[in-house]
């Protein structure tokens, strides 16, 4: 193990997504992490897990970069990097290609292309291929002098170049070197393909494919409804979240990466590339609030697919076309920064996470509300989460945080299950569906409220707490205000609040999930959760705070990088980001956390 390799930091990359696949693109022009054809498919380039052994694809200048800059084509998901050298100036564009009809046709695509805009430069180009998270080097061969294939295992990509490349001694990498003057380009697409159906005779227009790509997510991007100060945070978030959902099954993961720790050098290192219930119902509420509706009929279309329109089959996350079965397990990479072990799959699928009913019910009350209409197999399936929500609800489980260990009373989680059966209490009596017990769903209702207000409840603080037996406070409890158990003026809930911020936040106001007295993996400190931050943001607009949570806000913001995205944790002893990246959570709760501000400010 090399301890002296300098891994770029998380902050350091740009996603790249087409609605199935994504990499992550170095401000150097590198990509280090790309997983073609699926989310969670076996990386093909994985550097940012092991700089040695991981794969990468590489353009850079020949001489050293005296600059660079970076920035995505308007409102798209369409990156251009700009490197300076002495000698003048390029451009590199990438993006997976889309196509006019949407993103459910995929082209498997993946576009570089380089342009020298001013002066003359030479440029070296190295592809790295290594399928299955670096542990297959592929059979390259040329087919004709611009066209290659990488094939290993059940993997392939058919390589178009507009320069030559050589196939290194070794028989698994490519390089070349090319000059470009004053507007000279060229291209390089990778297409992701099956082994036993590989075509190398369609050739692609890497122009008309880039122009065709910017035209697809302008047009998707045309119907975000932002303005004012944070607008361009909002349309970025909004991208993010589109760039993360899965357009053939309507499922929204909440990360594209694996094992980015949330502790450097720890073992907190887990798969993300999968989608929560959780996260997704709170993924279509942000985007519901800037004007993307559309995305929640797909999302019910998945969730009743998965759970086979059964709530006693209802899992906290599945994978992104509906997979139950997670198993995780751990490969030979060193891990960033040798963060080890590197996971795949996630064995928290399995978990009991009873917060999970209160999204979903919460979430089809809000699409209820304002667009869409419940037919008969979607209300048994709803009421069948109901039943199951009273049925447990005196049941411990493992959190929002997904503590892998002993199974608690968490308050958030009880909270969750209350707000489950208000919500199919409403649907029913609005709607008059009949065929359920709405006696026992209100006494049990009530019944969580008065646990929830005794043993979740410390008299001595005047706060609520993490857990049954315990005293401490945890960052979920914000959520009590926002989902509406109580009011954000209540004085329990301004203790609360006040305790968090003074024992879970540091001094620029950035909370902690928890303290340290909670079950961890590493049993180290973990960086400030921004999510959680995100929600004290929301919950101090509440309570009129507008200037605090607006000050709050932009701290938040000012964490995202030169492209405007966000990881799960920020670290304020290194000044770097942490966790998965870019990470669902963090840019719905951004886009929550401005709109409460906004709100807040137009005294709604």
């Amino acid at each position: 193990m090399n301890t002296s390799v300098p891994y770029r930091s998380i902050a350091d990359y740009a996603l790249l997504s087409d609605c199935h696949s994504s990499a992550l693109v170095s401000s150097a022009g590198s990509i280090d992490w790309a997983c073609l054809r699926r989310f969670d498919a076996g990386s093909v380039f994985a550097r940012l897990l092991d700089h040695e052994r991981g794969g990468f694809f590489a353009i850079t200048p020949t001489d050293a970069t005296t600059s660079s800059s970076r920035r995505y084509v308007d409102d798209t998901m369409v990156l251009e990097t700009t490197l300076t050298v002495a000698s003048g100036v390029i451009r590199i564009s990438d993006a997976f290609a889309m196509r006019e009809g949407g993103a459910d046709r995929p082209i498997n695509g993946l576009i570089r292309r380089v342009e020298c805009i001013e002066g003359d430069v030479s440029v070296d180009i190295e592809i790295e291929p290594r399928f299955e998270y670096g542990s297959a080097r592929p059979w390259l061969r040329h087919h004709t002098p611009r066209v290659l294939s990488a094939i290993a295992g059940d993997d392939a990509l058919v390589i178009h170049t507009d320069v030559e490349l050589t196939i290194d001694r070794r028989g698994c990498a490519l390089a070349g070197s090319h000059r470009l003057r004053d507007g000279d380009s060229f291209s390089i697409v990778l297409l992701s393909q099956a082994p036993h159906q590989l075509d190398v005779d369609s050739i692609p227009d890497p122009d008309s494919l880039l122009a065709d790509t910017i035209r697809w997510w302008v047009d998707w991007s045309a119907a975000t409804v932002a303005d004012g100060r944070y607008a361009s945070m909002l349309r970025r978030s909004a991208l993010v979240l589109k760039g993360l959902s899965c357009a053939p099954t309507g499922a929204i993961i909440a990360a594209p990466t694996t094992s980015l720790p949330e502790i450097t050098g720890g073992t907190a290192n887990w798969d993300y590339r999968y989608c929560w219930i959780r996260d997704a119902t709170l993924t279509l509420s942000a985007l519901s609030s800037v004007g993307h509706h559309e995305v929640a009929a797909g999302f019910r279309t998945f969730l009743m697919r998965s759970s086979a329109g059964r709530g006693e089959d209802l899992q906290i996350m599945y994978g992104p076309y509906g997979e139950r079965r997670l198993a995780e397990f751990e490969i030979d990479l060193c891990g960033w920064r040798n963060s080890s072990p590197v996971r795949v799959g996630n064995r928290a699928a399995h978990q009991t996470q009873l917060d999970v009913y209160g999204h979903v019910l919460t979430a089809v009350h809000l699409w209820h509300t304002e667009h869409e209409d419940i037919d008969a197999d979607e209300w048994a399936f709803l009421a069948s989460l109901v039943d199951i929500a009273c049925h447990r609800s005196r049941e411990p489980d493992a959190g929002i945080w997904e503590i892998r260990g002993e199974q608690h009373h968490y308050v958030h989680s009880k909270v969750m299950l209350w707000a489950a059966i208000g919500c199919g209490i409403a649907l029913a009596t609005h709607d008059g569906f009949d065929g359920v017990d709405l006696a026992h769903w209100t006494a049990t209702r009530d019944e969580i409220r008065q646990t929830v207000e005794v043993d979740g409840f410390d008299a001595t603080t005047g706060s609520f707490v993490q857990r049954f037996g315990s005293t401490a406070v945890d960052a979920s409890l914000l959520q009590l205000a926002i989902v509406g158990f109580v009011r954000p003026d209540d004085p329990r809930m301004q203790s609360t609040v006040g305790r968090i911020e003074a024992e879970l936040c540091t001094e620029d106001g950035f909370a902690h999930r928890y303290g340290a007295g909670t079950e961890t993996v590493d049993g180290g400190t973990e960086g400030v959760f921004l999510l959680c931050s995100c929600w004290l943001v929301q919950v101090l607009a509440m309570q009129g705070h507008i200037e605090r949570a607006r000050t709050l806000l932009d701290r938040v913001v000012s964490l995202a990088n030169d492209v405007g995205l966000l990881a799960e944790e920020f670290s304020p002893t290194t000044g770097e980001m942490l966790g998965n990246f870019p990470q669902a959570f963090t840019h719905l709760g951004l886009i929550a956390a401005i709109r409460a501000v906004e709100a807040g400010e137009a005294g709604e």
